[in-house]
């Protein structure tokens, strides 16, 4: 992991604990429910620190851009987030789902 590059078989916890152990902020996003058309199931994880490095996925890409900016204000103010991402079947083409859904994502600093 030293040129920067991250594997995307690396676990987030794994990562999240060696991120920690470098002396890194890190934050957690953890898939928590769903309702309809998910791209992503319950207990799926993303880790991001304050650069704004992740790994891991809690949506397959459409809404990873906001929780990754609400995980570096999570390690910033140590308040955990419960963020709901939701769209109409009319909007999901457009944010990139195959059809309508919803998410809760919870997200918290570590360490």
């Amino acid at each position: 992991m030293g040129d920067g590059k991250l594997n995307p078989t690396d676990d987030p916890l794994d990562l999240a604990a060696r991120w920690r152990a470098a002396g890194r902020g890190v934050a957690l996003a953890t898939v928590v429910s769903t309702w309809g058309s998910s791209p992503r199931p319950v207990g799926s994880q993303l880790v991001a620190d304050t650069s704004g490095t992740f790994a891991g996925s809690v949506s397959g890409g459409c809404i990873e851009g906001a929780v990754i900016r609400e995980a570096q204000a999570a390690i910033a103010d140590g308040k955990p987030r419960l963020l709901e991402f939701g769209v109409s079947n009319e909007q999901a083409w457009e944010v990139g789902l195959a059809c309508g859904g919803r998410v809760q994502v919870y997200v918290e600093r570590l360490g």
